[in-house]
């Protein structure tokens, strides 16, 4: 593993144990990185991305929620991928219901390092997303739009008339379940 990937690493991880040392009325999730669906592509991407990572989603009593996460997952090129970062979601449904319906919308903050851009260098991103689930599993759902997959990630390359990416997480609570 590059020393770069490393760092981005061991700083998430040592910015996840004082957040929850800080913050123990949050909650952490589990996170198994699942598909990813590559729009309008001819090539034969990657979509089974396969990895773990962790969720910390600091209480708080608004409707705006802050998450820390890191992971690392099979991109779409079979190269293993790292990220680290950050998330701000608004609450935009949650039932009365025992099960714990939520709805989330917002964006997530981070860095990522990838062999296939500047060779594992982490570089920072910005994308939306949204989170759906119960109070025990979710859905995250994030999308890389077509600009970036054609400029930044240079896919254009290997597949001029790629569009977007749609990325699923599988969330799965450890720790912190709301009442």
């Amino acid at each position: 593993m590059h020393r770069s990937v490393r760092l981005v690493l061991a700083t998430t991880a040592i910015g996840l144990s004082l957040s929850t040392g800080i913050a123990t009325a949050g909650q952490l999730d589990l996170i198994l990185n699942g598909r990813s669906y590559h729009m309008n592509a001819d090539y034969d991407w990657n979509e089974q991305n396969t990895g773990l990572g962790v969720e910390y989603a600091f209480d708080s009593s608004s409707r705006w929620i802050w998450s820390v996460t890191a992971n690392g997952f099979v991109d779409s090129q079979d190269n293993m991928s790292y990220m680290a970062g950050g998330a701000l979601k608004r609450r935009l449904f949650q039932s009365e219901h025992p099960a714990g319906y939520y709805f989330d919308a917002g964006l997530v903050g981070f860095l990522m390092s990838r062999a296939d851009i500047d060779d594992h260098h982490p570089f920072p991103g910005v994308l939306p997303m949204v989170s759906f689930g119960t109070r025990h599993i979710g859905i995250n759902l994030t999308y890389l739009p077509q600009k970036a997959v054609r400029d930044f990630a240079q896919a254009k390359l290997r597949d001029p008339d790629i569009g977007g990416v749609l990325f699923f997480q599988f969330k799965f609570r450890l720790s912190g379940a709301p009442d």
